[in-house]
């Protein structure tokens, strides 16, 4: 599982740091020969609730050995409609 963490730091200091955002991706399948492809189940976490899920999406055949995994965080938000 991958998980994107946004904070804020006031003041460029990391001792006040605090999230303002996260991400959950999972792989929930590989397909393709030898598994060059994923599917992503996604989870749009509500500000200061870890646990709460705001919304949910899917990345579905995506080509996971190709790109860097910003790409693959891009298609998630852009599934998400964000």
């Amino acid at each position: 599982m991958l998980v994107v963490k946004i904070e804020m730091w006031p003041g460029g200091r990391e001792s006040k740091a605090f999230e303002i955002g996260r991400m959950l991706i999972h792989n929930t399948s590989w397909t393709g020969k030898q598994a060059r492809r994923g599917n992503y189940a996604i989870r749009l976490m509500r500000k200061g609730s870890p646990k709460a899920v705001s919304r949910t999406a899917d990345v579905l055949d995506y080509p996971r050995l190709s790109y860097p995994v910003w790409k693959l965080v891009r298609r998630a938000l852009e599934a998400l409609n964000v």
